[in-house]
């Protein structure tokens, strides 16, 4: 049997093969199990590509809804068999018109033929739709991976996020032309938190490997702040001074740092391609410090490694209440809390974001080093250091 976590993936034996939701059935709330078959932009081909109880038999019989039963879903699929423009197949449960939270529902479990199994952590979660996991084709063969990634707004806004087209209910004619309706915002995905449970997760990879514009931001202790990498990293009263960084790592074998200490503000046109934008070392600013990384250029960006520092003011990690949060365009914002240990080391190596294949793969760190000079040892920088001052 192989367990698998948010975030990991195992092989698939060839063949057809079954994929089975089982979960404690909740009253008054029924949970729907759907597939949509996605091409390489993450989208599908039309509504044909969606599977679940109103088409339970799609792409020429590869992907059925077979079997559906109170607390038991199962899904028959033959992926040998899909058109090679399909690449993944995503498996998603939502809760009908929204009736509970996947908090009620502890024990949700995904089981694929031939000895995987990946539980969904819910606990605490509001969201009403989750993607539960994906099948996707690597090298050409097929694999699966376990996300357990929550979604806010139940069927609809997932599936038009998957590229369905969603009927409205018809409306008698207005009795005056109408306005030209606003087009709607795009759909946003729910926050993603890395945490000891799942410690690592891939942007999602465009065509062109443009990311946007990435964001870290650094805060703290302030209930009512709102996200950010870094968000509510620390009081901001009393001179409290914390301040981001990090290590970077060009493909061209280039290294160095980006940080306040000796004014090492980068570049976000130019090499390196990231930007800490200014130092906060009042706490006065609401909305902590912002650390940009230009997706654009991310083919020649190797590895960065992001980190945090007292710089002045409390006396270690756990007076903090402090947490990072990047952003990325058309993905949802991914946290990492960084006040949970720690002690009175004073700087903490939060997040690695590598460049893998093209992708970005960010992964939790949260590791606490005396100062920076220790974090470039720890992950084999190699750069010479010098005292330095703001």
């Amino acid at each position: 049997m192989t367990m698998l976590s948010p975030g990991a993936n195992a092989p698939l034996a060839q063949g057809p093969l079954t994929a089975t939701v089982g979960f404690t059935p909740v009253a008054g709330a029924d949970l729907d199990v759907s597939a949509f078959l996605l091409g390489a932009n993450g989208k599908v081909r039309g509504d044909a590509d969606m599977c679940f109880f109103g088409q339970t038999v799609v792409a020429n019989g590869a992907v059925q809804l077979s079997q559906s039963a109170p607390g038991r879903v199962v899904f028959s699929l033959d992926l040998d068999r899909l058109d090679a423009a399909v690449e993944k197949v995503a498996l998603t449960a939502t809760i009908y018109e929204n009736k509970a939270r996947f908090a009620a529902f502890p024990h949700l479990t995904l089981s694929v033929s031939g000895g995987i199994e990946a539980p969904i952590p819910t606990q605490g979660m509001q969201e009403t739709a989750l993607i539960l996991g994906e099948f996707y084709r690597r090298e050409g063969a097929w694999k699966f991976r376990c996300v357990a990634q929550g979604f806010a707004g139940g069927l609809e806004p997932l599936a038009t996020h998957f590229g369905v087209e969603i009927a409205a209910p018809p409306a008698s004619p207005p009795a005056t032309p109408a306005p030209v309706p606003t087009p709607p915002a795009p759909v946003s995905l729910s926050k993603i938190t890395l945490d000891k449970s799942r410690t690592s997760i891939s942007l999602e990879k465009k065509g062109d490997g443009d990311f946007g514009e990435i964001k870290i931001n650094l805060n703290w202790n302030r209930p009512t702040a709102s996200g950010g990498l870094f968000s509510g990293l620390l009081g901001r009263s009393g001179g409290v001074d914390l301040d981001v960084g990090c290590l970077f790592e060009l493909q061209d074998g280039r290294k160095g740092v980006i940080q306040a200490l000796g004014k090492a503000f980068g570049s976000f046109d130019g090499a390196p391609y990231i930007h800490l934008m200014g130092d906060d070392r009042t706490g006065a600013v609401r909305d902590g410090e912002w650390l940009r990384i230009n997706g654009k250029e991310w083919r020649n960006i190797r590895r960065v490694l992001v980190y945090a520092f007292i710089y002045q003011g409390v006396p270690n990690w756990n007076a903090t209440d402090g947490v990072v949060t990047l952003f990325a365009p058309g993905q949802p914002p991914i946290e990492v809390r960084v006040s949970e240990e720690g002690g009175n080391l004073g700087c903490c190596a939060i997040a690695l974001l590598e460049n893998v294949a093209g992708s970005v793969k960010v992964s939790r760190e949260v590791r606490f080093f005396q100062d920076q000079q220790q974090v470039d040892r720890a992950y084999q920088w190699g750069l010479r250091w010098s005292a330095g001052s703001k």
